[in-house]
């Protein structure tokens, strides 16, 4: 999120965390925790509200975003599954969470996470991984074309490719079909671009050969490494 999200994304979850996730699993399937499905483009929680839970994403996506006064967003976040979201150092939310598809979330008590230091480990190694991701996503909004924006977003829904130890095409064709989860508003959102930019990008690409446009949420990468040159990581 090549796209060096440290292997999360809206297609891939995080590595899971070794050594409390025995303590972890048992916590999250005691009564003190509940499952709850939500549907698509459902809101979980909204900035400012009283921070006394924290989510776990078993199922779907989920993005975090932040409204400016005149009414711009920016996607700041998108949660995979295995992730936890809704850490904050105060008492209230600093941001917005949404559903891109149904979801199912696991619903902690903050108390019950701040009371046990094994729990504050497996929290702990969670907010690691996070603060690597969007110290990448900053070097994306601060210092990338919007083809290169475009192009790593893209290259985060193609497993193991683009990272440090990519062993490049494995067959004849250097393809991969992508379902996006979001609309391509969401997507500007989340790029820091305006709509028209993502879809002339998208269209070049398209006029390049390096995809084709299958579906409005259906993308397939006709030259993945020619997706993954233009993401101003090589």
């Amino acid at each position: 999120m090549a796209y060096s999200d440290r292997g999360i994304g809206i297609a891939g979850a995080p590595p899971r965390v070794v050594g409390a996730d025995a303590d972890w699993s048992e916590f999250a399937r005691s009564q003190r925790v509940k499952t709850q499905r939500v549907a698509e483009h459902d809101a979980i929680f909204y900035e400012g509200d009283p921070a006394d839970r924290v989510y776990e994403l078993i199922e779907g996506a989920v993005m975090l975003f932040k409204l400016l006064p005149d009414g711009r967003r920016q996607v700041v976040e998108v949660i995979a599954p295995e992730a936890l979201f809704g850490v904050v150092g105060g008492k209230l939310y600093d941001c917005n969470a949404e559903t891109l598809t149904p979801s199912v979330v696991r619903i902690l008590d903050r108390r019950d996470l701040e009371a046990s230091d094994k729990f504050q480990s497996h929290v702990a190694e969670c907010l690691r991984r996070q603060i690597e991701r969007l110290h990448d996503h900053a070097v994306l909004l601060g210092r990338k074309s919007a083809f290169e924006r475009v192009a790593t977003f893209l290259m985060r829904f193609v497993p193991s490719r683009g990272q440090a130890g990519c062993l490049g095409p494995q067959g004849d064709k250097d393809e991969q079909l992508i379902e996006l989860t979001m609309t391509r508003q969401e997507i500007a959102d989340y790029l820091g671009l305006t709509i028209e930019t993502v879809s002339r990008v998208i269209s070049d690409l398209k006029r390049r050969g390096l995809v084709a446009i299958e579906k409005q949420d259906r993308i397939r990468i006709t030259d993945v490494c020619g997706i993954c040159h233009l993401t101003g990581t090589h």
